[in-house]
């Protein structure tokens, strides 16, 4: 699978756009884990930038590629989990004083089928990074992996939260 090739694919999930303000839906395993990152403008300024320029994925290792160097609805991702495609496109941003982030969506040949959002907040002075999911198996590798795969998704997500810090203190990866 190349990034050219998802264009023409359809997400695989419904409802959408649920990682944003909620509540997550029912019938999907959900996620929501937090971190908080510092305080002050310029944390928040340098991981709300890193956050839009896709470093909570590069952060995991997941070398993604996509159609825009920053997340806008309608880019599409593509990054390799292994040797598992990883197609997504963003399905919502947010870019405010408060809190800027996006959110995306599974598209055919994902092993998952859901939403993942990834938000950084200000909370007064603080500043958090909030990862949201919820998700369900698309194949039979996931669905055969049970338990497994949602260790494997809080694994990544305390990855992003990671990816996020350094970016937060100032250190690039």
């Amino acid at each position: 699978m190349k990034l050219t090739d998802l264009a023409g694919l359809p997400l695989t999930y419904a409802p959408r756009g649920l990682t944003l303000d909620g509540p997550l839906p029912d019938g999907f395993h959900h996620l929501e884990v937090e971190r908080r990152l510092g305080a002050g403008d310029a944390v928040h300024a340098r991981a709300a930038e890193a956050l839009m320029r896709w470093a909570p994925q590069r952060g995991i290792g997941l070398r993604p590629q996509a159609t825009a160097p920053r997340a806008a609805s309608g880019v599409d991702i593509l990054s390799h989990l292994v040797v598992l495609p990883v197609p997504c496109r963003v399905v919502w941003t947010v870019e405010d004083a408060g809190r800027t982030g996006f959110g995306y969506g599974t598209l055919a040949g994902h092993p998952e089928s859901g939403e993942e959002g990834f938000l950084v907040e200000r909370r007064g002075e603080d500043v958090y990074a909030v990862i949201r999911a919820y998700a369900r198996p698309a194949t039979a590798l996931t669905r055969l992996g049970g338990p497994l795969t949602w260790v494997g998704q809080r694994v990544a997500a305390q990855g992003y939260l990671r990816a996020l810090q350094h970016a937060a203190d100032g250190r690039t990866r």
